[in-house]
């Protein structure tokens, strides 16, 4: 006997087939990442700045570095919005190229400090012979003072690399390594805890039954199962690399000064912030906000992949 309650009403001498759309995890993660005003306001943001610093100098095409000695010190204007510094070079202009490279640091190192932390973590997890020994290590960098290392590592590696690969790609690649290489702990505690848990499950243990080598364990049942961590892992790491790139160049140790980043015209700003504050202003504007957007991102995404969130 058929249930009314269950099988709808059709017409008479209709024949109905019942179909269910097959829900997509992504568009879920996705239709609960929208309902985060925060999440979606600092995405907006996020590719907002992007945007204009990748494709920025396209549509205001002054060079970065040109020197105009009749602009110096100038205001705002139509020739330059967001003024000029001491040397009469545009400050909207050292913004976008500024931009740049702040944000392609933090992505790199962001990209680094995954791939080690992810690969420390599933190991240590997944083979506990090693676990003991990994997290020692990780405890180790974590009781390390972190700005007084990347200091020392900058001031004893910066002029060998500059020599060998010349003087932007030498310091870039110094101090996304360094970055990425002291920032890797925290990703791999959280991969750690969730592949120890995740080995417990069913499908795991009866992968592991029936021969399955590890290794295709790892790939197939515990890395895709661990994504939704390590996504937002990386985004709170974009932010991380931001603002330590920016205190490196506020320190003077990180890019040359006619090579500009946010921390770097910060630097150079901090001498005239009586007479010229709003110069502080842009690139302090320009790191927190763009750090608060990715934030933003992170919490968004954290409630999203959040199944017990998701199913509410």
């Amino acid at each position: 006997m058929t249930n009314p309650v269950d099988t709808p009403e059709l017409p008479d001498g209709a024949i109905g087939v019942l179909a269910t759309k097959p829900r997509n995890q992504w568009l879920d993660v996705w239709d609960q990442f929208k309902t985060h005003k925060g999440a979606m306001a600092g995405l907006i943001f996020f590719v907002f700045i992007v945007a204009a610093v990748y494709l920025g100098p396209f549509l205001w095409t002054l060079d970065p570095g040109y020197i105009d000695i009749r602009s110096r010190n100038q205001g705002p204007s139509w020739a330059h919005p967001f003024g000029a510094d001491q040397l009469g070079r545009d400050i909207l202009a050292r913004m976008l190229a500024g931009g740049r490279v702040s944000i392609s640091v933090g992505l790199t190192a962001m990209g680094l400090s995954l791939v080690v932390g992810t690969f420390i973590g599933v190991i240590a997890g997944y083979w506990k012979r090693l676990d003991g020994l990994l997290m020692r290590l990780t405890d180790l960098f974590l009781a390390l003072p972190l700005l007084p290392l990347l200091l020392v590592i900058i001031m004893l590696f910066r002029d060998p690399l500059r020599a060998v690969l010349g003087l932007e790609a030498g310091i870039f690649t110094l101090i996304v390594f360094v970055i990425g290489i002291t920032s890797w702990m925290q990703t791999a505690r959280i991969v750690r805890g969730d592949v120890l848990a995740l080995k417990e499950r069913e499908y795991v243990l009866a992968a592991r039954s029936i021969g399955t080598p590890s290794r295709r364990v790892v790939s197939r049942h515990i890395l895709p199962n661990i994504l939704s961590p390590i996504m937002v892992s990386a985004t709170l790491g974009i932010a991380t690399a931001i603002i330590t790139e920016s205190s490196l160049s506020f320190l003077g140790l990180g890019f040359p000064p006619d090579y500009p980043t946010w921390g770097r015209l910060l630097f150079d700003a901090k001498d005239m912030i009586q007479q010229y504050p709003e110069r502080v202003v842009w690139p302090g504007l320009a790191i927190s906000l763009t750090v608060l957007a990715v934030n933003y991102i992170g919490d968004g995404l954290r409630d999203a992949l959040d199944p017990r969130i998701r199913g509410r």
